[in-house]
């Protein structure tokens, strides 16, 4: 076959081929046909985008879940909901069974949705990532969800998981392809870095630290690579 009309062939099948299928069910359209319009203008009262791309960012010690949403090139802060219950304490989760929350780097792709969770909508974080499993951590299925009762997820109760869920829809249909989630002990300001400075944690904290003043001084997630067994940006 002439090779111009592999090239126009091949351009043919990358114009004409699907965008990835998002997992939904009739549960997620019914709570986005109810809470979509009204997230709408919360957005448009805020200056930001409906469907833009999406950051996230999680303090356990606070109970904060933060939704960050692109303006230009740099993000900005649409809401921060409470989160209703994690378990373990700070501290970071290594091994199936062990009752913790992660903390750390993680990535969330469409495939991580869950419409049918039996804790109503859920998002699967990505635990472990690929440092933890380096570390030889365990456990899987790691989710942020609706409800109030969790061990080692964040039950974030129905309606928050309802606007966090379907901001995150709208961002992968908008053509997003990733989002970040940082989950962190707490905020890593000086202050409380110096409250828990004699905590067993501190030196696998002061690993995240980097990535917590960097999207504080840049305003734009960072994705981070290996070291040894650390995470490094």
């Amino acid at each position: 076959m002439p090779k111009l009309l592999q090239l126009l062939l091949l351009s043919l099948l990358v114009i004409t081929s699907p965008k990835t299928e998002l997992p939904d069910s009739k549960r997620a359209s019914d709570v986005r046909t109810v809470v979509w319009p009204r997230l709408e203008k919360e957005l448009k009262n805020k200056g930001l985008k409906a469907g833009s791309a999406v950051y996230l960012r999680i303090f356990k010690y606070q109970d904060a879940l933060e939704v960050w949403l692109k303006t230009g090139t740099k993000y900005t802060l649409f809401k921060t909901y409470n989160i209703c219950y994690y378990s373990g304490g700070i501290g970071t989760k290594t091994r199936s069974g062990d009752g913790k929350s992660p903390e750390g780097f993680y990535a969330i792709e469409p495939k991580q949705l869950n419409p049918v969770s039996n804790y109503h909508l859920a998002i699967n974080i990505g635990y472990p990532n690929k440092l933890e499993q380096l570390k030889g951590y365990t456990g899987n299925a790691v989710m942020i969800h609706g409800h109030c009762a969790s061990i080692g997820c964040y039950a974030m109760t129905d309606p928050r998981i309802e606007e966090i869920y379907t901001l995150i829809y709208k961002a992968f249909e908008g053509g997003q392809q990733k989002i970040n989630l940082d989950i962190y002990p707490f905020r890593m300001n000086k202050n409380y870095m110096d409250i828990f400075a004699q905590q067993p944690y501190m030196p696998f904290w002061k690993t995240l630290k980097p990535g917590y003043d960097l999207f504080e001084k840049n305003h734009i997630p960072t994705d981070y690579h290996i070291k040894g067994k650390d995470y490094a940006f």
